[in-house]
C-alpha cells in the first residue's frame, strides 16, 4: 500500500506539470496580443474597429482574442494554420497522392502533411500580411485621423514578416502545448482568445444596467437561457448514434478469432464548428466591402444582409445546412468504412456487407446530419435574437460558443485520463505488492 502512492501521486504530478506548461504558454500568447506592430496610431485603429464589429474584420478581430484590434504582433492568430489545415483537408480528397500520405503512410504521411500545412499557412500569413499593410494605408478613422503614421515598402515589409513571424510562433506555441501541455494547443490558444473577451461583456451589461438601458430582469433572463443552450449543447455534442457491428467467427490455425460485438459511433455533429465558420465568413463579405466603398448602392445593398436582418438568418441557416453536408461528405466517407468492415470481416446485422453497408451507414449519417445542422443553426441565430429583442451585449456568437464549449469538453475529458491513469498505476503498484508477499 504504501509503496503503490508515490506511483500513483507521480501521475498526479505530471498532470499539474501539463496544466502548469499550458498556463504559462497560455499566459505567453496573452502578452503578445498587447505587443503592437510598428508604425500605426492604436487610438485611430480601435476607433475604426468600432465600427467594423459586424464585418469580417470583426469575426477575424474575434478569432484573434483582439489582436487584429490591436494590430498586435498576433494580429492574425492562429486562423492562418486552421485554413491551411482545411485546405489541406479538403486537397485529401481531390489529390490521389495527399489521399495516399493519409492512409497508407501511416505515421511518416502525416508527418509530411503537417509539413505541407506549415508550409501553406506561411504562405497564407505572407499574402495576408503585406494585404494588411496595404489596407491600413489608406484607411482611416471616423474622425478622418490615418491609421498608419507613415505607409510605404518599408512599413509594409515590416508589417508582413512581424504578422507572419507572430503566426508562426503561435503555432510553435500551439505544437508546444499539445505536446507538453494538455488539450489541443491550437484550440486552447482560440479558446483563450475567446474567453479574454468575457471581461469586457460583463462590463458593458453592468453599464447598460446602470445607465437604464436594459434592467436587470432581462439580464437574469438572458443568462438563464444561456445556461440552458450550453447545457443543451454539451448534451448534443456528446450525442451519437451506435450502429452495432458483429464480427464474424474465423480458424487462424488452431484459435478461433471473432463473434465478438461492438458498435460504429456516428456523432450528431459530425462537421463540427467549420459550417458556422464558413457561413458566417461569406456572408460578412457585403458588410467588409461596403466598410470601404463610399458608393450608396453598395452600402444599400450590405445593409440587407447585416446580423439581425430577415434576409441574413435565411441565407446563414441555408449555408449552414449546406456546408454541415459538404464537409461531413469530406472527412467521413461511408465507403471507406463499409470497405474497412468487410475486410476485417465485420457487418451490421441484417445488412449485407459492401455496397449494402455503405448505403445504409450514408442514409443514417444524412439523417444525423440533417438534425445536427438545425441544431447549429439554432445556436447561432439565437445570439442575433437576444441582441435585436433584449438589447444585449451578447459579445459572443455562437460558433464562439460552440467552440468554447467542444475545447472545454476535450480538455476535461484529457484530464479525466491522466487522472484515470494516475489510479490504474496505483492499482497496479498493488498488484505487484500483493504478487511479493505471496
Amino acid at each position: 500500500m504504501v509503496q503503490s502512492m508515490p506511483q500513483n501521486m507521480s501521475g498526479l504530478g505530471e498532470l499539474k506539470k501539463r496544466i502548469l506548461i499550458t498556463f504559462l504558454l497560455l499566459a505567453v500568447y496573452r502578452v503578445g496580443i498587447h505587443i503592437p506592430v510598428p508604425g500605426v496610431d492604436g487610438s485611430a485603429l480601435a476607433a475604426f474597429f468600432g465600427q467594423a464589429q459586424n464585418t469580417l474584420l470583426g469575426l477575424f478581430d474575434m478569432f484573434s482574442g483582439g489582436g487584429l484590434n490591436r494590430l498586435s504582433i498576433f494580429a492574425l492568430g492562429i486562423m492562418p494554420y486552421i485554413s491551411a489545415s482545411i485546405i489541406i483537408q479538403l486537397l485529401t480528397a481531390v489529390i490521389p497522392e495527399l489521399e495516399r500520405l493519409s492512409k497508407e503512410e501511416g505515421a511518416e504521411g502525416r508527418k509530411k502533411i503537417t509539413q505541407y500545412t506549415r508550409y501553406l499557412t506561411v504562405a497564407i500569413t505572407l499574402v495576408q500580411g503585406i494585404g494588411i499593410a496595404i489596407g491600413l494605408e489608406s484607411m482611416t478613422s471616423p474622425t478622418g485621423t490615418p491609421i498608419v503614421y507613415q505607409g510605404g515598402w518599408a512599413f509594409r515589409l515590416t508589417t508582413m514578416i512581424t504578422l507572419t513571424s507572430g503566426t508562426v510562433f503561435l503555432m510553435w506555441l500551439g505544437e508546444q502545448m499539445t505536446e507538453f501541455g494538455i488539450g489541443n494547443g491550437i484550440s486552447l490558444i482560440i479558446f483563450a482568445g475567446i474567453i479574454a473577451r468575457l471581461p469586457g461583456a460583463l462590463i458593458n451589461s453592468f453599464r447598460l444596467i446602470s445607465t437604464g438601458e436594459t434592467s436587470l430582469f432581462i439580464l437574469l433572463l438572458v443568462l438563464l437561457i444561456m445556461v440552458g443552450v450550453l447545457v443543451g449543447i454539451v448534451y448534443v455534442e456528446r450525442a451519437v448514434r451506435k450502429i452495432p457491428i458483429q464480427y464474424a467467427k474465423r480458424m487462424v490455425g488452431r484459435k478461433l478469432y471473432g463473434g465478438q460485438s461492438s458498435f460504429l459511433p456516428l456523432r450528431l455533429n459530425t462537421a463540427g464548428v467549420i459550417p458556422p465558420i464558413f457561413a458566417s465568413s461569406i456572408l460578412m463579405f457585403p458588410a467588409t466591402i461596403s466598410n470601404f466603398s463610399n458608393v450608396d448602392w453598395v452600402k444599400q445593398v450590405a445593409s440587407y444582409f447585416l446580423p439581425g436582418t430577415i434576409w441574413y438568418s435565411i441565407l446563414y441557416v441555408g449555408m449552414i445546412v449546406f456546408f454541415c453536408y459538404f464537409y461531413t461528405a469530406i472527412i467521413f466517407d461511408p465507403k471507406d468504412i463499409a470497405d474497412n468492415l468487410k475486410n476485417h470481416g465485420g457487418f451490421i446485422p441484417g445488412i449485407r456487407p459492401g455496397e449494402k453497408t455503405k448505403e445504409y451507414i450514408d442514409r443514417v449519417l444524412s439523417r444525423l446530419t440533417f438534425w445536427g445542422a438545425i441544431y447549429i443553426s439554432i445556436v447561432c441565430i439565437l445570439p442575433m435574437i437576444l441582441i435585436k429583442q433584449f438589447n444585449v451585449p451578447f459579445y459572443y456568437g455562437g460558433t464562439a460558443l460552440l467552440i468554447v464549449v467542444g475545447v472545454a469538453m476535450d480538455t476535461m475529458s484529457q484530464v479525466q485520463s491522466y487522472l484515470i491513469s494516475g489510479q490504474y498505476e496505483g492499482l497496479m503498484g498493488k498488484a505487484k505488492l500483493k504478487g511479493r508477499r505471496f
